[in-house]
C-alpha cells in the first residue's frame, strides 16, 4: 500500500476485533484491517464484473464449470510432463 494512510475511527465486534489483533502480527492491526478490506474490494469488484458478464453473455453453467477445471487439469499435467509420473501423488485415472 503505497498511498498516504490517514486515520479512521471504525466499529467492529469486539470478538473479531480481538481476533483481528491475535492475528496481525508485527504488521498491526491497521495493516491487516487494510489487507482485509482490499481484499474485500477485488471481490466486490469482481462480482461486478461477473454480473456485467453475464448480463451480456448469460449465467455461467456449472457444468461449463466443471468442464473448464478439468480442461485446466489436464493442461497442468501435460505441463508437468511424463518426467514427474506420480511423483507427486496424482493418479493416472
Amino acid at each position: 500500500m503505497s498511498e498516504h494512510t490517514q486515520k479512521y475511527s471504525i466499529s467492529m465486534p469486539r470478538d473479531i476485533a480481538e481476533a483481528a489483533r491475535a492475528r496481525s502480527g508485527p504488521s498491526g492491526l491497521s495493516a491487516y484491517v487494510a489487507a482485509a478490506v482490499a481484499r474485500q474490494i477485488e471481490r466486490d469488484d469482481l462480482n461486478e464484473l461477473i454480473a456485467v458478464a453475464e448480463a451480456e453473455h448469460g449465467p455461467v453453467v456449472d457444468a461449463e464449470v466443471t468442464a473448464r477445471r478439468e480442461q485446466l487439469r489436464r493442461a497442468r499435467e501435460q505441463q508437468s510432463g511424463p518426467e514427474t509420473n506420480g511423483a507427486t501423488g496424482a493418479s493416472a485415472a
